[in-house]
């Protein structure tokens, strides 16, 4: 959520930034008008409140007679009172309601542009490996192998389900307690095992909600919401507290399923297990000091790469732009690996910086100093990695001629020392 008194004080500055993410003028003037109308109702519930008072003091210094006028005056401002503040709730709920729905301000070094076109590729690493065959798409070589069921994820669940078998199943569990493992003995996360499902409150500290809710599921019955990333529970461990000097930066790493719904174009996307409703995924989540918050962004980026570059994987940085920005961040790297038997390169991670957009809806603050006044944090997340994308690049890049396909070194002792799937 943006800062009401940035955009009271600067409006046209905001205007002119939240214009390259698709917000119009028109939506800010709305919320500056909300932001009137419930700030005149509060100053004139407050005004009678204290006529109110004023005259309650008088009234107990009068006699019988002098206070029967006052006495129903004050009736009468009681009765203006209670339907003022039922017009201050609806103004106040309207309020968030407008707010919530305005995405973050871009950073200024973000680059201006109206969809994915304008992303800029920053870096590319690795070679693209030559084949002396031609190498098969996933959806192929899994079905060969025997790791990868589609049938059978359709008869159990429906379309765009799938069941992992045998070594396939085993591969994506040693990339999971790989990361894990690589993120927390090298990288300075600490584990966590979050809920898969959270409350709603929740998804709106993340910015998930309102936008978002026609992506997501849910339980009907109960207050509950399956996550779509595991980035939402755990930015909710530290909803409404206040971060003591020596707690920051705080890193957590976690594993969790997660739970969307997507929306299938037709063609390639359609093929394989790129996109599903259920997936797996190893999540960083840092809680950072602001004026470090740029820093740890790019340290982040890095985490997230070296998982590529262990595993050997080719893979490319692009910076997102304004029109590509998701809706909370402010500024946003995406890790892309190449997946030769697709013929595409496939998004693994997303790294965000989000400021304090989050910590303001989640209301999570810090102290720089003892007893210092609680400021926001900024938070920052990104997957490390998204699964089975990464599985895809893996069984891609790594398939031989006679059908196999090589583990990566890193995953041998997670795969009880096989060098091959086969």
């Amino acid at each position: 959520m943006l800062d009401i008194r940035l955009i009271r004080d600067k409006p046209d500055d905001v205007k002119a930034s939240l214009s390259t993410v698709g917000v119009s003028a028109g939506e800010i003037d709305e919320v500056l008008r909300l932001d009137e109308r419930r700030r005149s109702l509060i100053a004139e519930v407050e005004q009678l409140r204290n006529e109110r008072g004023a005259a309650s003091k008088r009234i107990g210094k009068m006699s019988a007679e002098e206070r029967e006028p006052l006495v129903l005056e004050m009736r009468g401002i009681g009765d203006r009172i209670a339907d003022l503040e039922k017009a201050l709730v609806t103004a106040e709920a309207e309020f968030e309601s407008a707010m919530l729905l305005l995405p973050n301000i871009p950073h200024p070094d973000v680059p201006v542009g109206p969809d994915e076109s304008a992303n800029a590729v920053i870096r590319e690493v690795g070679e693209e490996r030559q084949f002396d065959f031609e190498p098969l798409p996933h959806w192929e070589l899994g079905e060969r192998l025997g790791i990868i069921d589609f049938e059978r994820g359709v008869k159990v669940s429906g379309s765009r389900f799938y069941v992992l078998r045998s070594q396939g199943a085993r591969l994506q569990r040693a990339l999971i307690n790989w990361m894990l493992d690589l993120h927390v003995g090298e990288h300075g996360y600490s584990e966590v095992y979050p809920p898969a499902m959270v409350r709603q409150e929740c998804l709106v500290g993340t910015g998930n909600l309102p936008k978002f809710g026609d992506n997501l599921y849910r339980d009907v019955d109960e207050d509950f919401w399956w996550v779509p990333t595991a980035e939402v529970p755990v930015t909710n461990l530290y909803r409404d507290e206040i971060f003591e000097p020596d707690q920051l930066p705080l890193y957590h790493v976690a594993y969790s399923p997660c739970f969307r719904r997507e929306k299938m174009s037709a063609g390639r996307d359609v093929r394989g297990i790129k996109r599903g409703h259920q997936f797996d995924k190893v999540e960083m989540v840092k809680f950072v000091r602001p004026e470090t918050s740029d820093a740890e962004l790019l340290r982040l980026l890095d985490d997230a790469e070296d998982v590529c570059r262990r595993l050997g994987l080719r893979h490319r940085v692009v910076q997102m732009c304004t029109g590509d920005l998701s809706f909370v961040a402010a500024m946003k790297y995406d890790v892309e690996v190449w997946a030769p038997g697709c013929g595409e390169w496939l998004e693994v991670s997303s790294c965000s910086n989000f400021r304090d957009f989050q910590a303001r809806r989640a209301r999570i603050r810090y102290r720089s100093e003892p007893r210092a006044k609680p400021e926001l944090v900024h938070t920052l997340n990104g997957s490390g990695l998204a699964l089975p994308r990464v599985l895809i690049a893996i069984l891609e890049t790594f398939q031989l001629a006679d059908g196999r396909v090589q583990v990566p070194e890193p995953l041998r002792p997670y795969m009880g020392g096989a060098n091959a799937i086969d």
